[in-house]
């Protein structure tokens, strides 16, 4: 027993600096994108397009991860297209991660008149379709990077406050809380300091899902063109176009493919790695 709880916990170390690490990379990639990308993600050149990369025949120098029909350096649009993606992963995770946690914690504590309004809310909320609902929201207040973030906060919230409800709900429920009541401390005293710890593991895995949702909206509307302007390197928008000349030049789509997909993984594991070390529960 000992020995397979070792393994589990070595192999949730092991998850967790690897996600942890791949997201340390691509935050520095989008910090430092104007120092080390190669080239100017918008120049355009014709004779250069659709050069392969470094490692095939008929490259050029200094292109690694080859040009796409217009002979834009795809790397140098890959590293700047990270710096958008993870402004409105970091931006529109946090702000729903504190709309829904704070709404869904006051729903399953306090209960009562509180617990109806906000759960009514919720379930009016859940009924639009998301996906109509953020094009509707995007075409409503053009595009953009704030509307983008705007769109994921409106539509996403309601994800934070059904699951961190649910979590209170079955934490107010303990003996520790009926305990810290009897020794005379208040209902939001008891909820921060007890209720809110132990629920916060939860809050930290959805918040890092979150911010792997909102990367792939932000794709998704780049891929269709409403995000920002077009000529904006973002991995949506590469794969959009990429996907037009995959047969050509199959690197336009790959590359950019790959790196959202191991971002989005990365998002995702890194909040169960969390989980896994420091819930309370699972300790």
């Amino acid at each position: 027993m000992a020995d397979a709880r070792a393994l589990v916990h070595r192999r949730a170390g092991l998850r967790l600096w690897l996600s942890a690490g791949w997201i340390a990379l691509v935050a520095a990639a989008a910090l430092l994108a104007p120092w080390i990308a190669p080239h100017d993600p918008l120049a355009q050149d014709l004779f250069l397009g659709r050069l392969p990369p470094f490692w095939m025949e008929g490259t050029e120098p200094g292109y690694w991860l080859g040009t796409d029909s217009l002979g834009r350096d795809v790397l140098s649009r890959i590293l700047h297209g990270a710096r958008i993606a993870l402004i409105v992963a970091v931006i529109a995770g946090t702000l729903t991660c504190l709309i829904g946690a704070t709404l869904g914690l006051l729903a399953g504590f306090l209960r009562g008149w509180v617990d109806l309004v906000i759960s009514r809310l919720i379930d009016i909320w859940m009924a639009f379709p998301p996906v109509l609902f953020s094009i509707l929201l995007i075409a409503v207040l053009g595009p953009g990077l704030t509307s983008i973030i705007i769109a994921i906060v409106v539509i996403d919230w309601t994800r934070f406050a059904r699951v961190v409800r649910a979590e209170a709900m079955a934490q107010g429920a303990m003996d520790y809380v009926a305990s810290a009541r009897v020794a005379g401390r208040t209902r939001i005293g008891t909820m921060l300091r007890e209720i809110l710890p132990n629920v916060l593991p939860t809050i930290v895995v959805l918040l890092t899902l979150e911010m792997g949702i909102a990367v792939i909206v932000e794709a998704i509307l780049s891929f269709v063109n409403l995000s920002i302007s077009t000529d904006d390197p973002t991995w949506g928008g590469m794969i959009a176009e990429g996907r037009t000349s995959v047969h050509q030049a199959w690197w336009v789509l790959v590359f950019p493919l790959v790196t959202l997909f191991l971002t989005v993984l990365a998002f995702s594991q890194l909040g169960e790695g969390l989980k896994d070390r420091y819930d309370p529960v699972l300790q």
